[in-house]
């Protein structure tokens, strides 16, 4: 398949990172377990924050859910503390469970004081439900397949659209799945960089606006909007929580520009995370010096971010096949639409 800038859509203004990808942001990697056959279309796709080991050394994080229709785990610690300390996994609504004990097993492994001496381990997992693609009721996913896409992740590019996480995922009556976008900003002098990736699944059929004004309607009836995406943003700004949240809100006007309006069984949330002054576990003062962005000079990051979000989904569209539903039904590509539609 193709990214979206490859069959002409082009989005926002911003220079994209070399890979236009989250892992422009130095540290960031990723990895996909992808799970396929008897009715399975389903897997597991990591995101490492840095390499080492999160639980002693916590990115700074933040929240913003745009509508809570969903079964995640581990946001609620991550909006009062304002840290993450283990990988994020994306997967299906089922499959929570099993990444939240690979998360924990990890954790501990590392870490055996983890629950005795020291505190319990919040391992952060975010969900879509794949079902009607993937037989959801398999229950397919297990913890060794979380550790698999844990294993797999590494700095660099990587594949989107029909893989890991977004194997069985469709969005406005197309295939889509995983996709992922970057912008490069400069503040003062300073370069920084900020990545989205989405796991899209969300937005009735004949819903998608395009850049360019189009509306592409697939071959088949509008259904009531019940999907959810995730989009999680990583930047190596410095921000405060405070901040962390506003950037992560506006993932939200990234979604609204492709035609989303988040319906009432639709999940959709963002996280957002910098690799700016992460926070020790076990501080060796009871105070910590943060560098933290001006207010004045935020808007560049909101920009980043709205645009990331939205290539990023038209990536999860583009490079996703036309795919067979379990009952029958067909999730046409949108990079198929788009060269039998060329723009006149």
């Amino acid at each position: 398949m193709a990214t979206a800038r490859e069959l002409g859509l082009m989005i926002g203004g911003l220079p994209t990172g070399p890979l236009n990808a989250i892992t422009d942001v130095t540290g960031v990697a990723v990895g996909h377990r992808t799970m396929s056959g008897d009715g399975i279309a389903t897997g597991v796709t990591a995101i490492l924050p840095h390499k080492g080991d999160l639980f002693r050394l916590k990115p700074r994080a933040a929240v913003d859910v745009i509508n809570g229709f969903g079964k995640s785990a581990g946001l609620m610690q991550v909006a009062e503390l304002g840290t993450i300390e283990t990988p994020i996994l994306l997967t299906n609504t089922f499959g929570v469970a099993a990444c939240t004990q690979a998360l924990i097993r990890r954790a501990v492994a590392a870490n055996p004081e983890i629950g005795r001496s020291t505190s319990t381990v919040n391992a952060l997992v975010c969900e879509c439900n794949d079902g009607g693609i993937s037989d959801i009721q398999a229950m397919a996913v297990m913890p060794h397949d979380a550790d698999t896409a844990l294993d797999a992740a590494r700095p660099g590019g990587f594949a989107q659209g029909a893989v890991g996480a977004g194997s069985g995922m469709t969005a406005f009556g197309f295939k889509a799945g995983i996709g992922t976008s970057s912008r490069l900003m400069q503040i003062d002098g300073e370069d920084f960089t900020l990545g989205a990736m989405v796991l899209a699944n969300f937005g009735p059929a004949g819903q998608l606006v395009l850049p360019d004004g189009r509306r592409p309607v697939p071959a088949r009836d509008a259904e009531a909007e019940k999907g959810s995406v995730i989009v999680v943003l990583a930047t190596d700004l410095p921000l405060g929580d405070r901040q962390l949240q506003r950037v992560a809100r506006r993932a939200g006007a990234g979604l609204a520009r492709l035609g989303a309006y988040w319906g009432n069984g639709s999940g959709d949330l963002a996280v957002c995370f910098t690799t700016a002054d992460p926070v020790e576990h076990a501080p060796q003062s009871a105070f910590a010096l943060l560098r933290r962005l001006d207010d004045a000079k935020i808007d560049l990051a909101f920009r980043a971010a709205a645009e990331a979000t939205q290539e990023a989904v038209l990536n999860a569209l583009c490079e996703a096949p036309a795919t067979l539903g379990r009952d029958g039904r067909h999730y046409p590509s949108l990079a198929d639409w788009l060269k039998e539609n060329p723009l006149r």
